[in-house]
């Protein structure tokens, strides 16, 4: 058995500076908020990988959105209530002192989730029992979804986004429901933010339905994120689109493991994005190794005629450890930052033995970032495929044309244009790895910045 120890986890392909759980799924994030001093962030969270356990909020603090630790779920389902079956997604808001949750509930057999309010009176650590506090949709409506409350303040009161689906006279139809409020607590239907009949938009199915929705201020508008999905294929992709306008949504991340968007509105560091990474393994494996899901890197956003685009928050430049050296050739552990200053046609090859290597392919000419995992693992268990970022590159932008980093079995990889590709590796080859890449191109080693306050536990 390989020893603990401070260079080298046990298990290589736990993250460690990204939210991961020591034990059990992680999925969505929810309600990342700051409360003057710190940045909570809630997620779906269950004590052991088996999703029959009803999914509660695990719950994260940091000072600095780089260093952040675990502590005890700060909701968990109550028995015989609005909740019993599960605490969904949802978003949370300061409201004086308290800090609210707006979340779904779910009862087994109930065919639509209920909109609940929670409150914490201790700095948002636990939160009282749940209320209903929006009404299901009438039967006439047709809805089929409905789920996932986003709630922001404005000027004039408050506004609540909720996913859903319907059925329409042509078929299925994917929309962001709204409603408004004086208080927060008494809401009402106004009309949707935005619909769409399940359709195809730049390759991708724009879904039978949209949950997760999340309204993020970026560059003066409003943008809408949602995630597509359908009844028979489950989650699709986190798709933007701006309000106000035609609706025409359009891929945020590119890679195949990057989905639940969740944004922070308000924060010292401006807007903030944050989503799931989901696993690329069996499930099998997953169940051996007793741990799923992380959270991303928190991003920074903007608009590129009408295209949501992000980087790595500066704040994570916190991370890396000393100065840079040159990539080619380099030693690397399961922690480091891999970034090419200027784009050009050449592979970044981080490779893990003889027969395990994590391809990342740049064409100038074509102006696309491909990231090529299929020799990344002996073991078949770990998904393979190919994803494809294209316009990747902006000459004209003060960003590294691409950075790429690792932790552990996570890899987020962006561009100079903004471009994201988010994936997962499970090579069998514990580090130190090698890097294969062209000239220029340097790497960091980086820290490790998630700990364990308490051992989770329900309230």
């Amino acid at each position: 058995m390989e020893s603990r120890s401070v260079n080298r986890p046990a298990d290589h392909h736990r993250p460690q500076f990204h939210i991961c759980p020591p034990r059990g799924y992680l999925n969505d994030p929810n309600g990342p908020i700051h409360d003057g001093r710190t940045t909570h962030l809630y997620f779906q969270s269950r004590p052991r990988v088996d999703l029959d356990i009803p999914v509660e909020w695990g719950h994260a603090t940091s000072p600095d959105l780089v260093h952040w630790t675990l502590h005890r779920p700060a909701i968990a389902p109550l028995p015989g209530g609005p909740d019993t079956d599960g605490v969904w997604s949802g978003n949370t808001v300061c409201a004086g002192p308290a800090i609210r949750a707006y979340y779904s509930g779910a009862v087994a057999g109930d065919p639509l989730q209920t909109v609940l309010l929670a409150q914490s009176d201790d700095g948002g650590a636990s939160f009282g029992a749940p209320v209903r506090v929006v009404e299901d949709p009438a039967p006439e409506e047709s809805v089929t979804m409905f789920r996932d409350p986003f709630v922001w303040r404005d000027e004039d009161g408050w506004s609540m986004a909720v996913g859903s689906a319907r059925t329409g006279r042509t078929g299925q139809v994917a929309a962001i429901r709204h409603y408004r409020s004086a208080d927060g607590l008494e809401w009402r239907h106004v009309d949707d933010l935005a619909s769409l009949p399940r359709t195809v938009v730049a390759g991708e199915d724009t879904g039978e339905g949209w949950e997760c929705p999340q309204i993020l201020p970026v560059d003066g508008s409003e943008v809408a994120l949602v995630c597509s999905w359908s009844q028979a294929g489950g989650p699709g992709q986190v798709l933007a689109l701006s309000l106000g306008g035609p609706v025409h949504p359009l891929r945020v991340d590119d890679g195949p493991n990057f989905y639940a968007a969740s944004v922070m509105r308000d924060s010292p560091w401006g807007p903030v994005l944050f989503g799931w990474i989901t696993e690329g393994r069996a499930t099998g494996w997953i169940r051996q190794a007793g741990w799923s899901g992380a959270i991303s890197l928190p991003r920074r956003t903007w608009l590129d005629h009408g295209r949501l685009c992000c980087e790595p928050h500066p704040t994570l430049d916190s991370l890396r450890l000393g100065a840079p050296v040159a990539a080619q050739g380099a030693t690397v552990g399961a922690q480091c930052e891999i970034a090419l200053p200027a784009a050009q046609t050449g592979t970044v090859r981080l490779r893990f033995c003889e027969t395990e290597h994590l391809d990342i392919a740049l064409d100038a000419d074509a102006n696309t970032v491909s990231v090529d995992r299929s020799r990344a693992s002996a073991d078949p268990r770990a998904d393979g495929g190919c994803a494809v970022a294209t316009g990747a590159f902006d000459d004209s932008a003060d960003r590294p044309a691409v950075r790429v980093l690792v932790d552990g079995s996570v890899v987020e990889i962006f561009t100079s244009a903004g471009r994201s590709v988010t994936t997962r590796v499970y090579p069998t080859q514990v580090p130190p790895w090698t890097i294969q890449a062209p000239a220029r191109a340097l790497v960091w080693q980086l820290g490790r910045t998630v700990t364990t306050e308490a051992v989770p536990g329900h309230r």
